[in-house]
């Protein structure tokens, strides 16, 4: 299949663990069409205003990810083992043909947040537009590490 040159546009979905959408906050983002499966995860981790600095992996499989058929993970990239190939060197017009079709993608495999990514299409963007970037955006997203009890006490100690 040929590359496209068009931006490619994605709605990328912050799912509860089981897949559910209903109410969930979503946010809707362009890419360039060359874009590695890496810069899509930056671009959706971003938008939802998380820092990438955690593993994660694309998973066909949105319910359960231990038993996905296909996927593409950041560990094959680090050198790490992995029964599947990376992130950094596959482009998204390669795993992403279909609009509609989707992959789990699992970010941080301590706390596992969820996001569902549906490919929409090719993206319609102003000349001159920044890629990637936010298109549209719904719904109120959850603090990083708040919202787990995580906080940084070292500032508050006292030697």
């Amino acid at each position: 299949m040929a590359a496209t040159k068009q931006p490619q546009q994605f709605k990328i979905i912050l799912s509860d663990p089981s897949g559910g959408v209903r109410g969930r906050p979503y946010r809707t983002i362009a890419v360039a069409a060359g874009a590695s499966l890496y810069d899509l995860a930056e671009a959706a981790i971003e938008a939802f205003d998380f820092d990438l600095d955690h593993a994660f992996g694309f998973y066909d499989n949105i319910t359960d990810w231990t038993r996905a058929e296909e996927g593409y993970e950041l560990f094959a990239d680090i050198g790490q083992e992995s029964r599947f190939p990376g992130v950094q060197k596959v482009a998204i017009h390669t795993v992403f043909h279909t609009p509609k079709q989707k992959l789990l993608l699992l970010f941080d495999y301590g706390v596992c947040w969820h996001f569902i990514v549906q490919y929409l299409g090719a993206a319609e963007v102003r000349p001159g537009q920044q890629l990637p970037y936010v298109i549209e955006s719904k719904g109120e997203t959850y603090e990083q590490y708040d919202s787990f009890g995580v906080e940084d006490d070292w500032d508050d100690e006292e030697e």
